[in-house]
């Protein structure tokens, strides 16, 4: 992408808000997972992530990334379509740091179509099954292992509540999401486990350019009151904030929108 996609927050501080947890991301590799891997770093994390085999060029940026930042990164290749790899991934990352703490589900797949008729039913059993079907398998792998205390954040969208003309499968998949944020957090709360969702407006990821006609591309964030997309290392923080004890204790099933300036969401 030019311009790449901004993901280091250099004017983030860390303060040692998750010394010592563990946290699995899905979609670590770029966009906004990767931001997050290096912000949970720095606030004293050890990270896994997962991303398709395809992007491990990407995987190795972010790995080398939170290492820079004196943590530990784990690299787990696959596709959260699938539920046994899910589970293999939630297994792998408490073998390696004896713990999982946070789960961030990111992992997000979207294209666009300008009609209903050219929504094919595969696109639409793939949006489905990586989008919210991808939720389901890691937070069911992971729940045995979140202690009291534990964090599951969600990765939802405006698109969830506002809708969106050609991305109807994409859309309905936040809406979902933003469903099951709710719905799990009432029925985790007795255990200890706060489930949040962070729903971002437009932001500058590599989901852009696969899935969109340049035109589009090239008018990404324009109509928002800053002018411009957001940036992966403007999301991140907000993954943080739902992490911390520190700062969102009191804190469950919320939907948290960053929207450049709108306030259309209410």
């Amino acid at each position: 992408m030019d311009p790449k996609p901004k993901f280091r927050a250099p004017l983030y501080k860390g303060s040692g808000k998750l010394d010592g947890r563990a946290a699995l991301i899905t979609g670590g590799d770029s966009g906004i997972g990767k931001a997050v891997a290096v912000l949970y770093a720095r606030e004293g994390a050890d990270v896994a992530i997962v991303y398709l085999p395809v992007e491990q060029s990407d995987a190795d940026e972010t790995k080398a990334a939170v290492e820079a930042e004196g943590r530990r990164c784990l690299l787990i290749p696959g596709d959260v379509t699938d539920a046994g790899f899910c589970r293999d991934a939630v297994a792998k990352t408490v073998a390696a740091f004896g713990k999982l703490d946070i789960l961030v589900n990111n992992a997000a797949y979207q294209q666009s179509a300008e009609k209903l008729e050219d929504l094919s039913d595969e696109q639409f059993d793939l949006t489905f099954r990586t989008n919210i079907y991808g939720y389901f398998y890691l937070t069911k792998a992971a729940l045995p292992h979140l202690p009291k205390g534990g964090v599951i954040i969600n990765c939802g969208s405006i698109t969830g509540m506002e809708g969106n003309k050609t991305m109807m499968d994409y859309a309905a998949t936040k809406g979902a999401i933003h469903a099951f944020t709710k719905s799990l957090a009432q029925n985790l709360i007795d255990r200890g486990i706060r489930v949040n969702c962070v729903a971002p407006g437009p932001i500058w990821t590599p989901l852009q350019p696969v899935s969109k006609p340049a035109e589009k591309v090239a008018e990404h964030g324009a109509k928002t009151p800053l002018g411009r997309p957001g940036q992966p290392e403007e999301v991140a923080p907000a993954f943080v904030f739902f992490a911390s004890e520190a700062d969102s204790s009191y804190i469950n099933g919320e939907i948290l929108t960053l929207l450049g300036g709108e306030v259309r969401a209410g």
